[in-house]
This record gives structure tokens, sequence and C-alpha cells, in this order.
């Protein structure tokens, strides 16, 4: 297993805890935002398309997850989840953007 499937599958588990108790950690947000920086600045260099698809779906997916509020009984959590693991995507946005803007701006030799 590599570091990307280890953050992903942590980044899955804090946003199941961070909904289903949120209570229990006051910090849940940050939590799983650095998971996501995490797992930008250590995973492979993604290509353009998959950044683009990450950026689509880290603003898509909480939009998406609201219609879930209308299944009775588990809908709110799983809105919840979902929410909670697009933070992660977005930690993985923003540092796949630093990253872009660290190319950019230094030259390529160093």
């Amino acid at each position: 297993m590599n570091s990307d499937q280890i953050l992903s599958i942590v980044g899955v588990l804090a946003a199941i805890g961070a909904a289903l108790a949120p209570d229990s950690m006051a910090y849940w947000g940050l939590a799983l935002l650095v998971i996501g920086l995490a797992g930008g600045f250590m995973g492979e260099a993604l290509d353009m398309a998959s950044r683009m698809a990450m950026t689509v779906a880290a603003v898509a997916l909480p939009t998406i997850a609201n219609g879930l509020d209308s299944i009775p009984a588990i809908g709110m959590q799983l809105n919840a989840i979902i929410d909670n693991f697009a933070l992660v995507i977005g930690g993985i946005v923003l540092a796949n953007f630093v990253l872009v803007v660290k190319d950019r701006v230094m030259p390529a030799g160093d």
C-alpha cells in the first residue's frame, strides 16, 4: 500500500468520524484539510485532467450531497460524510495548486 492509498483511507475514516461524532473533536475541519494537504503534497503528480477532475469534485460533491437529506434516517449522515470528504479533496486541490504555482515560478533546473 502506498501513501496515497493510506491517506485516502484515513481521509474516508476521518470523514465518517466527523459526521457521526462531530462533538468528539473541535477541529475536525482542520484535521480533514491537513489530511488532504498531506495527500496532495505527498501524492503523485497529477496531470491537468486529474487536477481539473479533483477541483470539480471538491466543488460539486457538497452540492450533490445536499440532495441526500431527503432520504429518511440516513440522508443527513450521508450528506455530512460526503461534505467532510469534500474537505479532504479540497486539501488535495490546494496542495496541487501550490505545487503548480511553484513549478511555474521556479526554474526547471532547481
